[in-house]
């Protein structure tokens, strides 16, 4: 059986592979980890007074906190982790539909013990997800999720757990200001407002439908908004940051400054320019870099992205005298060297950005907030603010049926990659990377010139068929 948690949380198709069953077991078995932490206060669920049974901890009441996207099966699946975590002694916050960061805010802000958002991010409508929050609104290390998913399994297998009962049992309430205490803290941390800007938003019928209009509304933006009507079933349905298209047409229907797009759980930010142009991550993060450097507040001077952001970026922060950490593909990746390292900024090409004074993950709407007081602050144009960089052909390869681990030892792959690299040069990269879920390897080049890299591309794609296959 494979490990329950993907790279960010557990996710499948609602009630076919996330089942209200596996929702609530997940949540008794998180409470009972993330309540056992160490280096958090001495209560531990199961532990109670003089070794009762009715349920009360040595100190407090654990809380949590509890939001979902919109989608149709987050509202059963909402009420089985509801449920699951009363269940375990827990008092639950239910703030309702908002952003997977404003769950993670929220739990810091609140003191929670843990936070827990129902969303599978940008996946179709008949997907959910279920990601947890330590305490401070931390993602969960891949060690805690073992032990969630190994406590769960245990219980599944008929291992009991300790059950509260009387008055110990988690009490529920609903915590309608959650929405105004996040718009509040994002447009708080803003450098500047953005009077004078009119700003197209697309919600993708998410989580950020209310929140991301609000909050550019509230820092002084003229707001034009498509992808706010969700209905439960029609989240990322052609919108949102997945689909650009009706974006760009809007921003250049309704002559704004610029667009900005989210995902369904809002922890991400594409954008578009006057012209209705798109500005990606890479982009987004080179506006956002030279910002935080002005002003002083780009620790070390250092962004930190992913092995897969484009050349052109890199070449873009060493002309501004910046320097660049890369990491392994994946947000959890980026923000785990941000922490370990002390950096302020980073980020992925998709719109996952990471400031990490204002937020402990990814927040879709804080980043296109804070591009846009960027424009608003010196007057240029985003389109002039992005032209910083230069994003290079980047074509990308996926060759399957091939045996992956034998990547990084194969001569004959080795070799070629090397006559490649040569050919490129300084305005050219190579990466081979094995995928994590399927039996393929993913053949990635950079050149200044389109042909160049299809050409480069597809003849080592055709080594790796020939020496991995």
């Amino acid at each position: 059986m494979g490990r329950l948690f993907g790279t960010d949380g557990v996710r499948g198709v609602a009630n076919a592979d996330l089942t209200a069953e596996l929702a609530l077991g997940l949540s008794v078995a998180a409470a009972h980890v993330l309540m056992e932490e160490p280096g958090r206060s001495p209560v531990q669920l199961g532990r109670r007074s003089g070794g009762g049974r009715d349920g009360t901890f040595e100190d407090h009441r654990p809380v949590a906190v509890v939001g979902r996207d919109p989608r149709a099966s987050g509202e059963f699946l909402e009420s089985a982790v509801v449920a699951g975590l009363a269940s375990a002694g827990v008092d639950v916050l239910r703030v309702g539909v908002l952003p997977t960061p404003a769950v993670a805010y929220l739990t810091g802000a609140l003191g929670a013990d843990l936070g827990v958002m129902l969303s599978a991010s940008h996946n179709p409508m008949p997907d959910n997800g279920i990601k947890f929050f330590a305490r401070g609104g931390h993602k969960l290390a891949d060690e805690l999720e073992d032990r969630i998913e190994s406590m769960y399994r245990g219980h599944a297998a008929g291992e009991p757990w300790e059950r509260p009962t009387g008055s110990g049992v988690g009490r529920v309430k609903d915590y309608a200001e959650g929405f105004d205490n996040y718009v509040a803290h994002l447009v708080g941390v803003l450098p500047n407002r953005l009077d004078g800007l009119k700003v197209v938003i697309d919600g993708a019928h998410g989580a950020a439908a209310r929140v991301s209009p609000e909050a550019f509304a509230r820092a002084g933006a003229e707001v034009v908004t498509i992808g706010t009507d969700p209905d439960g079933l029609n989240i990322n349905d052609g919108c949102g940051s997945t689909h650009l298209e009706k974006l760009r047409a809007a921003v250049v229907e309704h002559g704004a400054d610029l667009g900005v797009a989210h995902d369904g759980d809002a922890d991400r930010c594409l954008a578009v320019d006057a012209a209705g142009n798109e500005v990606d991550g890479d982009q987004i993060l080179a506006v956002l870099a030279l910002g935080m450097r002005d002003a002083g507040t780009l620790r070390q001077n250092t962004v930190v992205a992913t092995v897969m952001s484009n050349l052109g970026f890199k070449l873009a922060l060493e002309r501004e005298g910046i320097e660049l950490v890369r990491t392994a593909v994946g947000d959890r990746y980026v923000l785990e060297e941000m922490k370990a390292q002390g950096f302020a900024l980073g980020g992925e090409q998709s719109g996952h950005v990471i400031v990490l004074d204002h937020a402990t993950t990814g927040d879709g709407t804080l980043t296109g907030l804070m591009l846009a007081a960027r424009v608003a602050a010196t007057g240029r144009s985003l389109a002039e603010l992005a032209g910083v960089m230069e994003r290079l052909p980047q074509v990308l390869i996926n060759v399957p049926d091939v045996d992956k681990s034998r990547v990084a030892t194969s001569a004959e792959l080795s070799a070629a990659v090397t006559d490649a690299e040569r050919e490129l040069g300084a305005t050219g990269r190579v990466l081979l990377r094995s995928s994590g879920t399927e039996p393929l390897v993913r053949v990635m080049v950079e050149a200044a010139d389109l042909e160049q890299a299809k050409a480069v591309a597809g003849r080592l794609a055709d080594v790796v068929k020939s020496a991995l296959g």
